[in-house]
């Protein structure tokens, strides 16, 4: 699909959104006054935080990764310096390398990279201690506690006093503005509801595990300091993005959910999902609602530096409609598919290395939907600088003069191959932080 650009069409675009916002009911059992302005505010936020020359966003970001390739062919020469920082892609080396990271938290904010690199989170407001790792009530949550502290209106950078494994009584509804950090403790969100940004904007999560999510019954939960609603039965995601824009999931491990492992719907956009780690699951990330919502048209997203790893059967992600760049991931030994899609979406797959299962059916990377080959030749699938282990292979698709030209310009450092994917996936996942020391 051609990318949209012009302010006519943008406006075009937010009366159609704006048209649909009394019908997008996602788990909301009763879709009140509040709800429906907050829907309104935040598919307008959406629209803003579109990028109309996305190639810029990745070239930019393949730069980054060149520099950060560089510094860290400069590091190995002295690996036994103590505590060096071994930092391996622009997002680490940004924050990593600081020994005083934990008196310096918010600076995280600056290190976001890709289509989610203007998301600032709680930057700029109090820090939030959790010390309490009970969720006993969803509909007035204790002072000291996770959900508590993601409903108040204003910017919060969360942070936890101890280690703590957190079961969610029913999905954990987190305001715009807000940083959930995990840094220097080990948090786990396991073994009952999962987490639902929806209809926010500007929000971390950074440095959390969480597993072995559950559907849950719904009722009345709070979803802000001044607002409480029904909600129906949840789908049992890890992180469900749903209507929301400038999202960065950063240095999460993630498994065993119910549904997906992280999923992105609704006309959400401006979202980078980098540094995790994923095991264990089938549906691992859907980036798109359904074929026959168009909005999603300005879905955005960076899926960058991520071990896909043990135990993977497909969706790594699964896209629809929007731009998405894949690259720098580790893929090994996916079930069905690694990359898939439906509804002509722009796959931008650049310096991933995909590792093939030994089952002779299941070489092939990539998946197309619900069209046949005549129409999905036109869809903009792209494969530069990615390595292909076991007999993994990619079929690229879309016009032949745009699969080169476009992303590579203006590069000062040539995008490297994928052979580099696993020392800038190195440290995926939950990070072992201790205060005084590089991260």
């Amino acid at each position: 699909m051609a990318f949209i650009s012009g302010n006519s069409i943008l406006l075009i675009l937010f009366i159609w959104l704006a048209s649909l916002v009394p019908h997008i009911h996602a788990r909301i059992a009763e879709f009140d006054a509040y709800l429906e302005k907050q829907a309104l505010e935040d598919l307008n936020s959406s629209l803003e935080a579109y990028t109309h020359n996305p190639e810029e966003v990745t070239n930019a970001f393949n730069k980054e990764v060149g520099n950060a390739l560089l510094k860290y062919k400069s590091l190995r020469r002295n690996l036994k310096e103590k505590n060096k920082c071994m930092a391996t892609n622009p997002i680490d080396r940004c924050w990593r390398c600081d020994k005083n990271w934990a008196e310096n938290r918010m600076d995280l904010e600056e290190c976001a990279r890709g289509f989610g690199h203007k998301t600032t989170g709680g930057k700029n407001g109090k820090y939030y201690v959790v010390t309490d790792e009970s969720d006993d009530n969803v509909q007035e949550p204790k002072p000291g506690t996770l959900r508590h502290a993601v409903i108040q209106e204003e910017p919060l950078w969360i942070i936890f006093e101890k280690s703590m494994v957190i079961k969610l009584q029913q999905e954990l509804m987190i305001t715009s503005d807000k940083t959930i950090d995990g840094r220097g403790v080990a948090v786990h969100i396991a073994n009952g509801a999962g987490l639902t940004i929806q209809f926010v904007h500007n929000v971390i999560i950074h440095n959390i595990r969480i597993q072995n999510i559950i559907s849950t019954n719904g009722g009345m939960i709070r979803d802000s300091v001044n607002h409480i609603g029904l909600r129906t039965v949840s789908d049992g995601d890890g992180i469900s993005i749903f209507g929301s824009n400038h999202i960065w999931i950063d240095h999460c491990t993630l498994s065993e959910c119910t549904d997906g492992l992280v999923d992105a719907i609704m006309a959400s956009t401006a979202i980078t999902i980098s540094n995790c780690k994923f095991n264990h699951h089938n549906d691992v990330m859907l980036l798109g609602a359904t074929d026959a919502f168009p909005q999603d048209s300005i879905m955005q997203v960076t899926v960058a530096f991520n071990r896909f790893g043990e135990g993977l059967i497909q969706r790594m992600p699964r896209c629809r409609w929007g731009f998405f760049h894949v690259v720098n991931n580790d893929y090994t030994h996916w079930q069905m598919y690694a990359i898939g899609g439906s509804a002509h979406p722009t796959i931008i797959s650049q310096g991933n290395r995909f590792k093939a299962a030994d089952n002779p059916n299941t070489k092939q990377v990539t998946k197309r939907d619900y069209a046949p080959e005549s129409e999905w030749k036109k869809w903009q699938w792209v494969s530069e600088g990615d390595s292909f282990l076991n007999g993994a292979y990619f079929v690229e698709s879309g016009p032949q003069d745009k699969k080169k030209t476009a992303l590579t310009k203006n590069h000062k450092i040539k995008f490297k191959p994928g052979s580099h994917a696993g020392r800038l996936t190195r440290f995926a996942g939950v990070l072992k932080c201790k205060p005084g020391i590089p991260c």
